[in-house]
């Protein structure tokens, strides 16, 4: 298999631990990122593309091309313009899946890719006369906690075949666990049960100052989960307003004297901001700014009236247990760049499920 629009390896990650598929190349712009899947996958460098796409010229005989093109241009937290150059970007995913003569492919996005032009120019190009005649897109809306994240994202999967359809991928939690799904993992689960604890109690603000050497150029890194642990020095106010505001709560709970002036005169919409999440259940998707709680419903769940209180956004390795990172994925970049891959990765456990699908369609074909 092939992954355009790498970032760190969500895609692949997931695809990989099914057992059934090999990665033998990527193509990601951003250099921390293409940094951080070479680390993961492509441990000599050779077949990872660091640039833009349209660059990106030797394309492999492959069966399966999996990607996830920028959604800025396609999210509802952006400004969502038609000429935006990022909605264009399928189209570079669309010509290497015809040099590469990938018998399917997995195309991801944010859930609302589903309701935009690119997406009927998208299904038009798998038609009859298209550029990708002779492929049947099947289109799927699914929750990653419903199939093991301690996350709610919903994202758009469109798979394309030639050698025929694929059956629906098969949630395994619920909110409401029974006919053999388990409950959503909750964020007690992953933080403090799973294979890596994450204490709360974090005072560290700086990664280890370590470089890797990729392709030439210095990247700060490789970081372990354990090394992501790390927070941010926030102001006292600050502290004060996060201390106000208990699991599930935002903004519109803090007394007015703590509220910004801004928000004194919007008293409805952005229902997330200065948000705090809940123990007990998954997170809402995480941004690539997850590290500000003045950006969504980040803060730390931890919140006892009169007790001990964690008031600080989540740390970059809580977010990439969010996004359904292990232990076994290390990172390079700086602070900021390692949010954005964490981001806009793909849950490892969202693309498994995919995986499970697809595999099967393809070893029919190949027997």
């Amino acid at each position: 298999m092939l992954d355009l629009f790498a970032g760190c390896g969500g895609l692949t990650r997931g695809f990989l631990d099914h057992g059934s598929f090999r990665s033998i190349g990527a193509v990601e712009q951003d250099v921390a990122a293409a940094a951080t899947y070479s680390a993961n996958f492509d441990p000599s460098g050779q077949h990872t593309f660091a640039g833009d796409i349209a660059g990106y010229r030797d394309v492999p005989l492959v069966d399966l091309v999996i990607g996830g093109p920028p959604c800025q241009g396609f999210s509802a937290l952006g400004k969502r313009d038609p000429s935006d150059a990022r909605n264009q970007l399928w189209r570079e995913f669309v010509r290497v899946v015809r040099e590469s003569r990938a018998r399917m492919f997995v195309f991801e996005n944010v859930d609302r890719f589903a309701r935009t032009p690119e997406f009927e120019l998208l299904r038009a190009a798998a038609s009859r006369g298209g550029e990708l005649a002779g492929f049947r897109t099947q289109v799927f809306r699914l929750n990653a906690a419903d199939f093991g994240a301690p996350q709610k994202r919903i994202r758009t999967i469109i798979v394309g075949s030639r050698i025929g359809p694929v059956p629906d991928p098969v949630p395994t939690h619920s909110r409401f666990p029974g006919d053999g799904r388990d409950r959503w993992v909750s964020l007690r689960e992953a933080f403090l049960q799973g294979d890596s604890v994450l204490e709360p109690g974090v005072r560290e603000e700086w990664l280890p100052e370590v470089s890797v050497d990729f392709q030439g150029r210095g990247i700060p890194g490789v970081f372990k989960l354990q090394d992501l642990h790390v927070t941010r020095r926030y102001a006292l106010t600050s502290q004060i307003r996060y201390a106000h505001i208990q699991p599930g709560q935002s903004r519109f709970q803090l007394p007015d004297e703590l509220q910004y002036p801004c928000w004194r005169r919007h008293t409805t919409g952005a229902g997330d901001v200065l948000g705090r999440l809940k123990w007990d259940e998954p997170a809402v998707t995480i941004r690539t700014e997850f590290f500000k709680p003045e950006k969504g419903r980040f803060l730390h769940p931890q919140w006892e009236n009169g007790g001990a209180q964690i008031n600080r956004a989540l740390t970059h390795a809580e977010a990439a247990v969010v996004q359904g990172f292990d232990e076994r994925h290390v990172w390079c970049g700086t602070k900021a760049e390692i949010a954005r891959q964490i981001g806009n990765a793909v849950p490892p456990v969202l693309a498994h499920a995919v995986a499970a699908c697809v595999a099967p369609r393809l070893e029919a074909a190949r027997s």
